[in-house]
């Protein structure tokens, strides 16, 4: 069985069980951590508390593995397969879920302790003297909030619908806007909000983060990641015109250029087409045996258990002087040898992309096709930029499933294919887009413990 951390405190606690040094250049380590149920008494533990959040985000339960690897295995017909040992994982590819399973459970536990924690330092912002840090750490404090709302509504819940009138009333997921400490009782009871709600307070943060955030914040969230995180809502939630907005805003900012090739975006840390990356090392990484995206993704020797196979369909969707096919798709040499696996995850230390420019592209090209605008750039040659740079031949024309078809291509095996089929209301082998199976359950553990959670249909 798969030896998980998932012992923390339940949701309804809202607690996490961090602990983190403190640096004057305001970087950070992928394990410093903090203990979001005591006091923060000053400046420094709100400095803590700050840069432990981003420790949370990157662990396994978060961006360092499952919010990767779970809307893949989701989407993962004539795409990807599982061939890994680990039921929690089988469960979700095969979509035949059980509300105990471990990884929707982690998942639900880390990212509620992660806006726990930043919940914590939003309640202490008075402690911080100096009007500009006091800012960023309440831009960064939002920003967490604000994401992992997002992440959790996007997988527990069914997905926003801007076409019907009167929609978006489901259920969501509880929404967390005050810290709960160690001290107060741990049986908070909390209620799911709609899914109009969760993604109004989503937005109502990014906006927030977006005005109080530095342009530039070094390894840490900026303006332009909030914006890039806005534009990713905006998208999910069909608001093109508000998506376009932000996404050519980050386009037209110098400081972000496309990488030469796709592969140095994964080989090299904080390119210049990065908006927010996952820091790893090869001594704080978030897993070598039983977490981490090399983990699950790699055959080489030595290297990776190679239980994320790539499907050759897929494979031959790029054509062949396409380098997104050729060189960063491979025959695995390591653990399972002579099947397909990407060559984006090959090294535990490596910093994880969690959002970049080539995406902002799709979504500027994607949003002026359906709106007939041609914003910052035509679609056709937004879409042809992010081809040319790979090796693929420019389109002579293009329509809406040539742009879809792109980002499938460019974004594969980085978290995003379950929402772009959602969004787009495309099914997945015999499900729909909306079905039950699609939607996770709310954890066993915390139906026992709070009565005022509704459990989602098929649970």
């Amino acid at each position: 069985m798969k030896k998980r951390y998932i012992t923390k405190v339940l949701m309804i606690a809202f607690l996490a069980t961090l602990t983190t040094s403190c640096d004057k250049n305001l970087e950070f380590e992928p394990s410093q951590s903090i203990d979001a149920s005591t006091a923060l008494e000053s400046e420094t533990d709100i400095q803590s508390a700050v840069i432990g959040s981003y420790s949370i985000l990157g662990g396994g339960a978060l961006y360092g593995t499952n919010l990767n690897i779970i809307p893949e295995l989701l989407g993962s017909d004539n795409y990807v397969r599982w061939v890994g040992t680990f039921q929690s994982y089988r469960q979700i590819a095969n979509r035949a879920l059980l509300p105990n399973n471990a990884d929707v459970t982690r998942t639900w536990v880390d990212a509620y302790s992660a806006i726990n924690n930043v919940n914590n330092v939003l309640a202490n912002l008075d402690k911080v003297s100096e009007p500009a840090m006091q800012s960023t750490f309440e831009g960064e404090a939002l920003w967490v909030r604000g994401i992992m709302h997002f992440e959790l509504v996007r997988l527990y819940a069914l997905p926003y619908d801007s076409a019907t009138p009167g929609a978006n009333t489901q259920l969501g997921i509880p929404i967390s806007l005050v810290a709960v400490n160690a001290e107060e009782p741990a049986a908070v009871k909390a209620k799911r909000n709609t899914v109009e709600e969760v993604y109004s307070q989503v937005l109502s943060d990014l906006t927030s983060a977006i005005s109080k955030l530095p342009a530039d914040n070094g390894a840490r969230a900026d303006q332009f990641t909030a914006l890039a995180f806005r534009s990713r809502v905006y998208l999910a939630m069909g608001k093109y015109a508000e998506a376009l907005a932000d996404a050519n805003t980050i386009i037209a900012n110098s400081r972000f250029q496309l990488s030469a090739t796709l592969e140095s975006v994964f080989s090299n840390k904080r390119t210049s087409e990065t908006l927010f990356e996952v820091e790893q090392n090869d001594q704080n990484n978030a897993g070598t045996s039983n977490d981490g995206l090399t983990t699950f993704y790699a055959s080489l020797e030595g290297i990776g258990r190679a239980d994320l196979r790539v499907n050759s369909p897929f494979q031959a969707l790029y054509s062949s002087t396409d380098a997104r096919g050729r060189d960063l798709i491979y025959t695995g040499v390591g653990a399972r040898p002579g099947n397909l696996y990407t060559g984006k995850w090959k090294t535990f230390g490596q910093n994880i992309p969690v959002i970049r420019l080539a995406e902002m592209y799709l979504t500027r090209a994607e949003c002026n096709f359906r709106l007939g605008t041609a914003v910052g750039g035509t679609s056709i040659s937004d879409v042809n930029l992010i081809r040319v740079r790979s090796g693929a031949a420019p389109l002579a024309t293009i329509n809406l499933n040539d742009i879809l078809s792109e980002r499938q291509l460019e974004l594969a095996f980085e978290g995003s294919r379950i929402h772009d089929l959602r969004r787009t209301k495309r099914s997945t082998g015999t499900f729909a887009y909306n079905s039950p199976a699609m939607v996770f359950p709310i954890p066993e553990r915390e139906m026992r413990a709070n009565s005022e959670l509704v459990q989602n249909p098929g649970y």
